[in-house]
């Protein structure tokens, strides 16, 4: 049974809970010259819970970072709807809108670029803090920046110091006291790791998951390494060209794909062991990502795909965003074939 774009797939188990955020077939075009648009998001649906957190993965360009700034309302949506807490953020403006921001925050992905380097971290994280009236008087506000500092593993009496004193992970961290700042329900970290040494990427998921755990956050995580989507998500989402090609449980997407672009991208990531890797089949995919400007017919991975009908009905019938298994949907006439063909 198909699901239909205005009605997010649920997510496993979930019961009758309500979720924390719903994205109902939301579009974000570009408009590029007179009449051409870059299809950026195009049609994506789904729900993501309290307490979860919900990894969305894939190449470069698919829409990834449009579609966490399109929840934010960074940007504004083509068209669809964002609902957060049941509230439409879609149809809010000015007051309303900057009323839902403190429950609703932001990591983002360069700690050099997000920080202002003409503002102290103290003015930094204390920003938000002065802007919704959190705090009142200058000791009020240094106590409540001093504990977050403390919180983000950073040491409080930094709050005096500028940003290009400190590395790219304690920046990280420091944007990441910011987003905390006015205790959001939920935090779209956009690939909050990528320009961070691996060292310091496994402490920052490290201090993700101990803020998630103490303060009842919700993530989603926006990444391109399915890796350390898999550490830290209980669902993931693999997005294509500005649509969602499959949505799973973490542990369950490693263990079998519906689609093969999933399994083209979880063949790339290279295994530790010489021996286990020598033997890995890596699924090669053909061409490049094709323009979003004008994005293939049918299935938009057909022109790579390894199982693709072509011609037939991948390139002249767009795949409904399906529910394979329980708690498993992919958007592919042959997922039944994904796991012994491809």
């Amino acid at each position: 049974m198909a699901v239909d774009v205005a009605a997010p797939p649920p997510a496993p188990e979930a019961g009758t809970k309500q979720p924390l955020l719903r994205v109902e077939n939301v579009v974000k075009h570009f408009r590029v010259g007179v009449a051409a648009s870059v299809k950026a998001v195009d049609g994506v649906s789904f729900d993501v819970f309290p307490g979860e957190t919900v990894g969305l993965v894939g190449e470069s360009g698919c829409g990834k970072s449009t579609l966490g700034r399109v929840i934010t309302q960074l940007l504004p949506a083509s068209s669809g709807h964002v609902y957060f807490g049941g509230t439409d953020l879609t149809a809010l403006r000015g007051e309303a809108m900057r009323a839902q921001r403190q429950d609703l925050q932001m990591i983002f992905q360069d700690p050099f670029a997000s920080l202002d380097p003409r503002m102290t971290v103290g003015d930094i994280i204390a920003e938000p803090l002065e802007n919704f009236g959190i705090v009142r008087g200058v000791r009020q506000k240094d106590k409540r920046v001093q504990e977050l500092l403390r919180v983000v593993g950073l040491n409080p009496y930094f709050n005096n110091r500028y940003p290009h004193e400190f590395s790219g992970g304690q920046r990280q961290r420091i944007g990441i006291a910011r987003a905390l700042a006015l205790q959001p329900k939920l935090i779209v970290c956009d690939e909050p790791i990528s320009a961070l040494d691996v060292s310091i990427q496994a402490q920052i998921i490290n201090l993700l998951e101990d803020l998630q755990r103490e303060f009842d956050l919700t993530y989603i995580f926006i990444a391109h390494d399915l890796s350390v989507v898999r550490h830290i998500s209980d669902r993931v989402m693999v997005m294509y060209l500005g649509k969602i090609a499959e949505i799973a449980p973490s542990d369950a997407l490693y263990l079998g794909q519906q689609h093969p672009y999933t399994k083209a991208l979880l063949s790339a990531i290279p295994v530790p062991d010489p021996r286990i890797e020598s033997q890995r089949r890596l699924v090669d995919l053909q061409g490049e990502i094709p323009s979003p400007l004008a994005p293939p017919s049918g299935c938009r991975f057909h022109t790579r795909c390894p199982i693709a009908r072509v011609p037939g009905v991948c390139s002249e019938t767009e795949p409904p965003l399906e529910e394979k298994s329980p708690g498993r949907f992919a958007a592919c006439h042959f997922s039944n074939e994904v796991n012994t063909a491809v």
